[in-house]
């Protein structure tokens, strides 16, 4: 009797389980969860002031420190003054170095974000952002080699 009961097969319930979820929609939920806002793309209209950023050879933003009001909309006019490529990515810091990372695997990688501009030597560009959480915003500049030789910089959001 107890070996007739060891080989009955047993009736399966897993069936009224419902399929996982893909593990593209997991790591989603996932990364929504835990990853803090950096705010969102502004509207010109609703612009308070216009800031502008210089970006050079000597790999660095002037300035690399800005501070702005908690919900405030700014316009980031962004120069560059040298004689190579540059950008301003806003972003978390783990955001901004795995960028870099795959800038340095893809270095012609060509992309555009409301987040981020893209600028010619000589040319200037344009971000309007609206900084709608609290705390330390990242900016970095992600063509290849730019991030770790230094060129980054904090925007401070005030409450």
């Amino acid at each position: 009797m107890f070996l007739t009961s060891i080989t009955t097969p047993i009736p399966c319930r897993c069936m009224s389980i419902p399929p996982p979820l893909p593990l593209l929609m997991v790591i989603q939920a996932m990364t929504t969860a835990t990853v803090p806002t950096i705010g969102e793309p502004g509207k010109l209209d609703e612009v308070s002031r216009t800031v502008t950023v210089e970006m050079s050879d000597t790999m660095r933003f002037s300035p690399e420190n800005l501070e702005v009001k908690h919900g405030e909309t700014l316009r980031l006019v962004v120069k560059n003054t040298g004689k190579i490529h540059h950008e301003l990515t806003l972003g978390t810091i783990d955001d901004l170095k795995a960028h870099a990372a795959l800038m340095l695997k893809h270095p012609n990688m060509a992309h555009k974000d409301p987040n981020m501009v893209q600028v010619e030597p000589g040319a200037s560009g344009e971000i309007v952002w609206k900084f709608s959480q609290a705390g330390t915003i990242d900016f970095a500049c992600l063509q290849p080699g730019h991030y770790d030789a230094g060129m980054k910089g904090k925007v401070a959001v005030l409450h």
